[in-house]
């Protein structure tokens, strides 16, 4: 039976892909470049400093990718503090809080920064339910590098194969396998053009992995 859960957040604990793309794009704007869906979709998964720098090549712009961050970082938060309709994915906190009064250990691994990842936790009240919380933005890689499953595993002090990851975007499960970590893909509403073949499940709906769930669903592929 596994023992802990890697959660990532965007996509899988809240919504927070239509104020992405806003901040993205208004960034864009601000830089004067077009980006494309698919170069766009290309991105899900990625720090966002990994994705400043490949802008910052692909158009061979005579700014910083630390710039690009800065400005898009500042787009998010004037817009994350104005939205009032923000919500948590439906099912996944009763799907947390049920893993945790079941004594499972709750990592969080986000490729946001730690700034955003605490903005959420703070406004949603889920720090109460996490072992520990870990940005991709303080790593030295970026999904769908396995370092940050790799650290989140360890925030579990759970062995590897005793964990599992709950990822909805290409990179991210393919960050979760490189790390010879089970992952669940849970294919969200909100994540449109991702590859979930390298997933071990396919979801999408948190009541198909409860915690009574868990053993049979699992088991019959681990």
């Amino acid at each position: 039976m596994f023992k802990a859960v890697l959660f990532d957040m965007d996509g899988v604990i809240v919504d927070t892909e239509p104020l992405h793309h806003s901040a993205y794009h208004q960034m864009f704007n601000d830089v004067n470049i077009h980006v494309s869906d698919a170069l766009y979709a290309s991105f899900t998964g990625q720090s966002t400093f990994e994705i400043c720098k490949a802008l910052v090549s692909h158009f061979n712009l005579p700014l910083s990718p630390h710039t690009l961050v800065g400005i898009k970082r500042d787009h998010f938060k004037y817009l994350f503090e104005k939205d009032k309709s923000l919500a948590l994915i439906d099912g996944v906190l009763e799907v947390i809080k049920d893993y945790h009064a079941n004594g499972m250990s709750l990592v969080l691994a986000s490729s946001a920064s730690m700034d955003n990842i605490n903005r959420i936790f703070k406004r949603f009240d889920l720090d109460q339910y996490f072992k520990a919380k870990i940005s991709g933005a303080d790593l030295e890689a970026s999904k769908p590098h396995p370092e940050i499953f790799i650290k989140a595993a360890e925030l579990s002090e759970h062995n590897p194969e005793d964990c599992f990851v709950i990822e909805d975007s290409t990179n991210g499960i393919a960050a979760a396998k490189a790390a010879q970590i089970f992952c669940v893909g849970f294919k969200s509403p909100h994540s449109e053009g991702q590859d979930y073949s390298k997933a071990d499940v396919l979801i999408e709906d948190f009541k198909e992995i409860s915690f009574n769930n868990l053993e049979k669903l699992l088991s019959t592929v681990k």
